[in-house]
């Protein structure tokens, strides 16, 4: 017996939470276009070259400040920077002239830094909609920027002990450079080249304002920014972890109230008996057609659901060609102000006029509109006053 009583509350109780949803509405969000900044302290970059992986991977670190124009796309200003690192590897030993040692290897890093601006893509938004409490969210981006190298000197030493390696497996001769085995590009001072860029990002929701997120990004320059003669572009590839902090609200709530039930009305047909001299005559009379027009909070806009109630109207007037019709628009007193309210009403009352005149030909002679605002409240609803009523006779 207990068991069935408990089941009975809780099947009750969930009714009760059905019934209450329903009659508050459901939740709607609005995106807000907003300033955001991110912090990229933990970086690994890798550039692309002969030596094997974990030979050629650095430490960078980035810095960014976006802007999101809508909910799917928006532009970032980035700066990378820190070092990259490459190196090369030369083996004779197949040549059996060569005294030892027969092969070569060198390293070296340089700084650099990397502004970048890019156009950035919600591809969450963009396949699955608009959701601001998301857990993870996926962004792609694609952009263009300037690689601002100095301080090459490790790979300058790295050439001169290079050229040294090779002449003396020549019996000491300075013979032409070989494409495959030298830094022909090798650069001093400060280096300067144009930066492709794309990559992905992924935010993991922490609340409205921080998430935590990862970055991997690929990056393409001219052939000389490693300093090795290649034939191709170089390429280094960024993987990236930090904070994101949002500047000012991102989105706002409204409540979308439930969708009122459709009143029907019926119009009752009255006869009237007139003796007219000779003959008996039935003369048919219709009684006064009332329709209330029902509209969304904060809206002007007739509703689909709502339209035929229009059409009758414009049917009476049609069918009765001596009818006329008053109409008089409202705003529910529980949400806005006066003035708003006021400026609702009236525009309720507009726009089933128009449909009347533009969509349906009513001459305008025919038709009688006024607004109440909130001052008078036709349905002890509250939601219900948001309504244009209409009699027409």
């Amino acid at each position: 017996m207990k068991k069935i009583i408990l089941s009975g509350l809780l099947f009750l109780g969930v009714l009760s939470a059905q019934a209450q949803a329903q009659q508050q509405g459901t939740t709607e969000y609005d995106f807000n276009p907003h300033w955001y900044v991110q912090i990229q302290p933990l970086g690994l970059q890798y550039t692309l070259g002969e030596l094997d992986f974990g030979d050629l991977n650095h430490y960078n670190i980035q810095a960014a400040a976006g802007y999101n124009f809508n909910k799917v796309l928006g532009a970032r200003l980035s700066v990378n920077a820190w070092s990259s690192k490459a190196g090369i590897e030369l083996d004779q030993s197949t040549d059996p002239t060569r005294p030892a040692p027969k092969t070569f290897r060198g390293e070296w890093k340089w700084n650099y830094v990397a502004p970048s601006l890019e156009l950035t893509a919600n591809l969450s938004n963009a396949f699955f909609g608009f959701k601001p409490q998301r857990l993870f969210t996926l962004t792609g981006f694609i952009g263009v920027g300037a690689n601002i190298a100095w301080d090459n000197d490790e790979a300058i030493e790295t050439n001169r002990s290079m050229n040294k390696w090779l002449r003396e497996g020549r019996g000491g001769k300075k013979l032409p450079y070989e494409p495959d085995q030298n830094l022909e590009y090798v650069w001093e001072d400060t280096k300067f080249n144009i930066t492709g860029r794309a990559g992905l990002i992924g935010d993991f929701r922490i609340n409205d304002r921080f998430s935590a997120g990862i970055e991997v990004n690929a990056n393409v320059l001219n052939d000389n920014y490693n300093s090795k003669k290649a034939g191709n572009a170089d390429w280094y590839f960024n993987a990236l972890a930090g904070v994101k902090m949002n500047l000012g609200p991102t989105y706002t709530t409204r409540i979308i109230p439930p969708v009122e039930p459709e009143i029907r009305y019926v119009d009752k047909i009255v006869e009237k008996i007139v003796e007219v001299p000779g003959k008996p005559q039935t003369i048919i009379k219709t009684a006064p057609l009332r329709r209330d027009i029902f509209f969304k909070i904060n809206s002007t806009k007739i509703r689909p659901t709502e339209t035929a109630k229009v059409a009758d109207i414009a049917n009476y007037l049609t069918e009765n060609p001596d009818a006329k019709v008053v109409m008089t628009g409202y705003a529910d007193k529980g949400t806005g102000n006066a003035t708003i309210n006021a400026r609702l009403a009236a525009g309720r009352a507009t726009a089933v006029k128009d449909m009347l005149v533009k969509t349906y030909n009513i001459p305008e002679s025919r038709i009688t509109y006024d607004s109440k605002g909130d001052t008078v409240q036709p349905f002890a609803e509250n939601d219900k006053n948001r309504v244009t009523i209409c009699i027409a006779e």
